[in-house]
């Protein structure tokens, strides 16, 4: 053998060329912001009675965003008269194929300045910018498609009984989804012939001042809808106000149970659309690779900011340890950082208050004994920033499996027969969805018969579509948004 042949044995290949995302940042100069937002009231932007505003902030760098109006009391009273003037005046009374065409109006401006809603979107709320692109915002145009479509068929969907609007609706949504949980709200509403006083997050009003611009571009008539910005006293005013007939509140449970409370004998109808703690049951005939792709849509879409998140984590003994293997990988590759870069899997947490909350709840699963799971990521210096995360070892008694989180954590148990998954999912205080993965239909059909949850799905998660229901069981409320379900909570019937 020649020196040469010697030295190119022994040398070692070269090592493979190591493949880094460049950054690819959507530009934010398409979104206009004003400095200063008043409420939405009959038609126009007013100053509020209270004389007070509040900044809002892009979470992933907290620097502020605007000033918006903190309405109270007074300003409750002007948007509840810009709503009963509006629905007397000619808007329940109106054709309802002509209220299709204002609904129809609007989901095509919607889908005109998608981009623009997109970016405001990340902007205010820190959420990935190919999240709200690719769902947000077109599911919230879909939502107005389809529920325009249903405007002059009402009597077809209630057969036999006579629809009539009830009046103003007051609704209240939460910072996770804001633009998407705005037309879940507004879109039946305004099919049904209601009039809306829609009250955004404290943290992420941006999108809803935005949608006052499509109404008007729409000509939809004033005080159709009218947007009240302000804090949680305001939204506990509106939602009491003698004025209002139907309340419809997303949130948290605690603030769903004080609004139950105080509407009780008050003769308001009311939808409650709370937290929940939801099982993903991987079973051992499951197709793993594509079970792990579900698990990681499941608690890692939106950072875990959702309330039907899959954050228990359910696998059947004899496969536990491969997924885990595989999950782990799969963690390793996730990319947190700039909610405005196309490549940004996980963005930022919404506020400071929940990322203090996170950190809380993932401190007591420390302390309790789970194995905790972080992959190494760099967060970003400024910003409210929480690395994906997964507990192994969790007792069902741990704080981590019993409480939402409403963060990027998973919990994760075992069971051995398909008896103790379902016992194991349905001990929590909530029941509002549920996964099972499994080639076995047979098996799906029975978990999903008994399940305590309002959505199952299967061999999937986070699936959402305008004509289908949503709503949870126990603690997770209580009533149905989305589908011809969807109508139902803002009408009464002429017997």
């Amino acid at each position: 053998m020649t020196e040469l042949e010697k030295k190119r044995k022994h040398t070692p290949a070269p090592a493979l060329t190591e493949w880094e995302y460049a950054p690819a940042p959507e530009a934010r100069d398409i979104v206009h912001l004003e400095e200063r937002y008043g409420l939405f009231l009959g038609g126009r932007m007013v100053e509020p009675r209270s004389g007070t505003y509040a900044a809002t902030i892009d979470p992933s760098t907290e620097e502020p965003l605007a000033e918006v109006a903190q309405g109270g009391p007074e300003d409750v009273d002007l948007a509840v008269e810009a709503a009963r003037g509006a629905f007397e005046d000619g808007w329940s009374a109106l054709a309802p194929s002509e209220r299709a065409k204002y609904l129809f109006r609007i989901a095509r401006i919607m889908q005109e300045r998608s981009r623009e809603l997109a970016v405001l979107e990340s902007l205010n709320n820190g959420k990935p910018i190919r999240e709200s692109r690719d769902v947000d915002v077109p599911l919230a145009a879909a939502h107005f498609f389809y529920y325009a479509g249903w405007a002059d068929k009402l009597e077809y969907a209630f057969p036999n009984r006579r629809p009539r609007p009830l009046g103003v609706a007051a609704q209240v949504i939460p910072w996770n989804f804001p633009l998407l949980m705005l037309s879940w709200k507004i879109a039946p509403a305004l099919a049904t012939g209601n009039t809306v006083i829609l009250k955004p997050a404290s943290t992420t009003p941006l999108t809803a001042l935005l949608f006052t611009e499509i109404c008007r571009q729409a000509d939809l008539p004033p005080g159709v809808v009218n947007i009240l910005t302000g804090n949680g006293r305001m939204g506990a005013t509106l939602v009491r106000h003698p004025g209002v007939d139907k309340v419809a509140f997303t949130g948290s449970t605690e603030v769903g149970k004080d609004i139950q409370r105080a509407l009780a004998g008050s003769g308001k109808r009311l939808t409650l659309e709370l937290g929940g703690k939801a099982a993903n049951i991987v079973f051992d005939d499951a197709a793993l690779d594509q079970a792990v792709e579900g698990i990681v849509n499941g608690i890692y879409f939106n950072q875990g900011q959702v309330c039907c998140a899959g954050s228990r984590l359910l696998v059947q003994e004899s496969i536990a340890e491969p997924l885990i293997a595989k999950l782990k990988q799969r963690l390793a590759t996730l990319r947190v950082g700039d909610p405005l870069d196309k490549n940004t899997d996980l963005g930022a947490i919404n506020s400071r208050e929940q990322l203090d909350r996170i950190t809380e709840l993932v401190a007591s699963g420390r302390e309790e004994g789970a194995e905790i799971f972080q992959p190494a990521c760099k967060l970003p210096e400024k910003g409210f920033w929480f690395p994906p995360t997964v507990f192994t070892n969790v007792a069902q008694s741990y704080r981590i499996a019993q409480e939402e989180i409403f963060g990027p954590v998973l919990s994760v148990l075992t069971f051995r027969t398909p008896e103790e998954a379902l016992e194991k999912a349905n001990n929590t205080a909530y029941g509002l969805s549920a996964g099972v993965w499994t080639e076995k239909g047979s098996r799906i059909l029975w978990m999903a018969q008994r399940l305590r949850a309002g959505v199952v799905w299967a061999n999937t998660f986070n699936r959402f579509d305008p004509a289908s229901p949503f709503g949870g069981y126990k603690e997770s409320g209580f009533g149905r948004e989305g589908g011809r379900h969807g109508l139902e909570p803002y009408l009464r019937f002429d017997e």
